[in-house]
């Protein structure tokens, strides 16, 4: 099933020449992925199509189960509570609510999913945020892969 939740934007997505993977400080915290990599449902937030079909065709090569697209805040409120994804790819600047912000919200509710920021910027442009999120980690849009992602889900 392929859901898309939200209005497009309309811009193509681009990768930054300087990207790095960090986990941040609060890596053990939110719900944990017990399933391992096969099979892991996996939301994408981002406003940019391009970026959604690009991380949709990666993790689903990685034995990911995209199970939804959502392309703003509220949108992915909505897609991540209806469809209780275990992850959550998310894009850091989204159109009306920040990336950080809809984490915290979905940190506040039952079981929630496990959360993964991502952005064009590198970690290093969020130290601080990063450090006071409830996101297992971030992932620049330029290293995204299967096997990265699968590590802040538990998975290896």
């Amino acid at each position: 099933m392929r859901v898309v939740v939200g209005a497009h934007q309309g811009q193509p997505w681009r990768r930054s020449a300087l990207s790095l993977a960090r986990a941040s400080p609060d890596v053990g915290g939110g719900a944990r992925c017990e399933v391992g990599g096969v099979g892991t449902t996996v939301l994408i937030v981002d406003d940019h199509r391009d970026f959604r079909a690009f991380a949709r065709a990666l993790l689903e090569a990685g034995e990911f189960e995209v199970v939804g697209e959502a392309v703003d805040g509220a949108s992915a409120l909505v897609a991540a509570r209806t469809l209780k994804p275990a992850l959550v790819l998310l894009d850091v600047q989204l159109p009306d609510i920040d990336g950080f912000a809809v984490c915290e919200q979905l940190a506040g509710d039952d079981g929630p999913p496990v959360v993964v920021l991502t952005s064009t910027r590198d970690a290093s442009s969020y130290r601080r945020r990063l450090g006071q999120s409830s996101a297992r980690g971030f992932i620049s849009k330029a290293e995204l892969s299967g096997p990265l992602l699968g590590t802040f889900a538990g998975a290896v």
